[in-house]
């Protein structure tokens, strides 16, 4: 009985303690300012203009949800948005298995492979800047084409990196039993390695659909017809709004219980919607992917 309280009590300790804490901050700090968001997306004008509004509604209303659900503006860049995250995951995905089968083999199977290795970690490493960036894309006439917000980041080389760490731990017995069948390498990539993945392929596909559904600066970039700007960049300009700005141009006749603030805050809330829906599917591999495509031979 002794050893066992003995063991409790080093099991909660001091660094347990502080762990914890450090925990519970990091969880408010994510938290809390999403919830005065919601909050005030949710309260009239008078309460949010007195700055009433913490953590709780007061004068509950959804006149900014209304509001934003009638703006035509608001769906076409949401469906900009959608094509872009339908594209470019899809891209990803098939793009990151293509390029982690053949550097997860050995240099006596891919003579080449140091070499494609250090091509794709030099990426990480060194940009060529905004500048030449903008000025490539501008020269293949992709501005103000879903593909500007597509192509350029095509290859996601910390997906890459995870995934082909993955593959590097499956038995090579597979792979062997499979050339003894007759299958070729597309034949195992695709019925062995692909199928045996889900938990990292899941992975990659959610930071995917995070880095298109969140992206704004490219789309500020690289779009120049208002009607082609993807979600998060028509948010963006709208939080930069000045006030006069905003009552000039948004219409607010009839929505007197709403005003910049809250329709700023029911925007926010509304493009995060689609995240917060798609993570829970897909949050029992993202641990298991993580952690087992991280581990190096």
């Amino acid at each position: 009985m002794k050893g066992n309280k003995i063991r409790k009590m080093h099991r909660y300790s001091a660094g347990y303690w502080v762990n914890m804490a450090l925990l519970i901050l990091m969880v408010l700090a994510c938290l809390l300012p999403l919830l005065n968001m919601l909050a005030t997306s949710l309260s009239d004008k008078a309460s949010v203009n007195a700055g009433e509004v913490l953590l709780i509604p007061h004068g509950l209303t959804f006149d900014a949800y209304k509001y934003v659900l009638e703006k035509q503006e608001m769906w076409r860049a949401m469906l900009v948005t959608v094509e872009r995250v339908l594209l470019g995951v899809t891209l990803n995905v098939a793009l990151c298995v293509l390029c982690a089968y053949p550097l997860s083999k050995t240099t006596h199977d891919f003579r080449s492979r140091t070499a494609y290795a250090w091509f794709f970690f030099f990426t990480i490493l060194f940009s060529g800047g905004t500048v030449p960036w903008f000025f490539l894309i501008s020269s293949f006439g992709m501005l103000d084409t879903i593909w500007a917000l597509v192509i350029p980041g095509a290859v996601p080389v910390f997906s890459v990196v995870l995934l082909l760490n993955f593959f590097r731990q499956l038995p090579k017995e597979l792979c062997e039993a499979a050339e003894i069948d007759g299958a070729n390498e597309w034949i195992i990539m695709l019925r062995i390695y692909v199928p045996t993945s889900l938990p990292s392929i899941a992975t990659i596909t959610l930071f995917a659909f995070v880095y298109h559904w969140n992206s704004w600066f490219d789309g500020m970039l690289l779009m120049n017809q208002p009607e082609n700007m993807p979600l998060q960049t028509y948010i963006q300009a709208i939080l930069l709004q000045s006030n006069s700005d905003f009552y000039k141009y948004q219409g607010m006749a009839g929505y007197g219980a709403m005003n910049e603030k809250t329709f700023k805050a029911a925007q926010v809330i509304v493009s995060i919607i689609p995240v917060l829906i798609v993570y829970p599917f897909v949050q029992k591999f993202f641990t298991q992917g993580i952690v087992m495509g991280s581990v190096k031979e």
